[in-house]
């Protein structure tokens, strides 16, 4: 082999690895699956969903409320 075969195997190598280095840096921002574990659903984190969920509900349905409310009072006025 010459010279020149041996620097661009040396410098494929380091490219390789500096480029794998470079997506491993950049993948740690996402949250990636974990596989072989089962993920259930805590029963903590269930009845926050469902106490949100209760709680969104409420809000809509109280301004449901003040709407109809001040539409009742409109028509009274007229």
């Amino acid at each position: 082999m010459s010279d020149l075969e041996t620097w661009l195997i040396i410098i494929l190598v380091i490219g390789v690895i500096a480029s794998n280095l470079a997506v491993l840096k950049y993948s740690t921002k996402y949250k990636m699956p974990q596989f072989g574990k089962d993920h259930k659903v805590k029963p903590k984190s269930k009845l926050k969903d469902e106490a949100n969920k209760a709680e969104k509900l409420s809000e809509n349905n109280s301004d449901k409320d003040a709407d109809l409310a001040s539409s009742d009072k409109h028509n009274t006025d007229n």
